[in-house]
């Protein structure tokens, strides 16, 4: 492939762009994994990542994707033939069941149509039928990655609660943490699964578990099996800031950069921003007259926004279009979403002029590849994002005057 100037737009829903701050981080030498510098990074990062996931409670961090800690988070806490509840609200939730399964348990699938998260009530039903506490654990995707759908993880909680189960809840925030407000303690939820790659603004290869006292209880009875994945193995080192195995140092780096950024901006701008940019593109969509996948917008998602093409168009064929002319990648749709949908991933490091860049790629691709559209999305995107800016620079200037 020949030069081409100017950077790739990699608009994706992750991985993400990794600020150059993070990418200098992970520069430094590689260091004694044993030894005392090493000890005080660990202890620094596994002290400060608590505060992404809103817990005062342990977090692991292993050298892996977002599939080993969904792995992780069922064989410390379940046994074989295990009973569990999962919803399925896209591609990445049937992956999860489909791990399960292969693990010896009992997964039991709500079946959904992929337009909507999780249903608590749903949920509520099969726990109240289950009179013999047979289910064992609740497992919901937070924010879907194939179909920019955000389940109400509040709501499933509370109606876990209402029927007196006491089936562990386990959620995957892959795409929403550090994008979209998450709460571990305060939703009580019992394993929050997380990966390196999008909203923490690292390149692939960590993943978390963060862990409920409720949790670790489980983990002493549970009896599937597990080496790589042992929690136990984790907390005992991990005290002293330390891993029982070679940990990703440099990505450790990163990370304790990464986290410095998003405490820095605060982690309720950071959502803001994130909702900011997510309504600016939605406006941008139906200005071109194109569909929202997500059809409850109690459900948007803040980190990606999955777009339904017209009936007889190829989403495959405007994606690569946008590629080769402009030097954009969109994210594809997965499975039975192939070629139906296209995914413009705006999480992680990105900004205003980020996004209006991203937009005005789409919007030239829709009439480059001949896809039937209105014009005028990018203006309605950029009108929003004015007005919003114009706001902010009120509140400065009330706040001044009061001050």
């Amino acid at each position: 492939m020949s030069y081409r100037s100017g950077r790739h737009f990699l608009q994706i829903p992750g991985p993400t762009n990794v600020p150059d701050a993070v990418l200098r981080a992970m520069d430094l030498p590689t260091i004694d994994h044993r030894g005392p510098t090493f000890a005080e990074l660990g202890e620094r990062v596994l002290d400060k990542v608590r505060a992404v996931f809103k817990t005062e409670q342990p977090v692991i961090i292993y050298p892996a994707s977002g599939t080993g800690a969904w792995e992780a988070a069922l064989v410390n806490t379940l046994s074989p033939g295990d009973r569990v509840l999962m919803s399925e609200t896209g591609h990445f939730a049937a992956l999860w069941y489909q791990l399960a399964k292969r693990l010896g348990l009992d997964p039991e699938l709500l079946p959904g149509d992929w337009r909507h998260g999780a249903d608590p009530e749903a949920i509520a039903r099969c726990l109240a039928e289950d009179e013999e506490h047979r289910i064992k654990a609740v497992c919901v995707v937070h924010n879907e990655t194939s179909t920019g759908v955000t389940s109400r993880i509040a709501e499933v909680r509370e109606a876990i609660d209402r029927i007196s189960h006491p089936a562990l809840l386990m959620v995957d925030t892959i795409s929403s943490l550090g994008s979209i407000d998450y709460r571990h303690d305060e939703w009580g939820v019992d394993v929050t699964i997380a990966g390196s790659q999008k909203g923490l603004m690292l390149p692939p290869g960590l993943s978390f578990n963060a862990i409920s006292q409720k949790a670790l209880v489980a983990a002493r009875e549970a009896r599937l099996p597990k080496a790589y994945w042992c929690w136990d193995d984790m907390l005992g080192p991990n005290a002293n800031g330390f891993f029982p195995y070679t940990p990703a140092t440099n990505l450790l780096y990163g990370l304790d950069k990464a986290l410095d950024l998003l405490l820095e901006e605060g982690l309720e701008n950071v959502f803001a921003r994130h909702d900011r940019h997510a309504e600016a593109t939605r406006r941008a969509v139906r200005a071109w007259g194109l569909e929202l996948l997500c059809a409850d917008e109690r459900e948007f998602s803040s980190s990606l926004t999955a777009v339904l093409v017209p009936e007889g168009e190829n989403a495959d064929k405007l994606r690569q279009v946008i590629l080769d002319k402009f030097d954009m990648s969109l994210g594809a749709g997965l499975s039975k979403l192939q070629g139906r949908v296209f995914r413009i991933g705006h999480l992680g490091d990105f900004n205003d002029l980020s996004l209006m860049g991203t937009l005005a790629g789409v919007e030239m691709g829709l009439a480059c590849a001949g896809i039937p559209h209105r014009q005028g999305g990018v203006q309605a995107a950029m009108a929003y994002l004015a007005e919003e800016a114009e706001g902010d620079q009120a509140k400065a200037r009330e706040q001044r005057r009061i001050a």
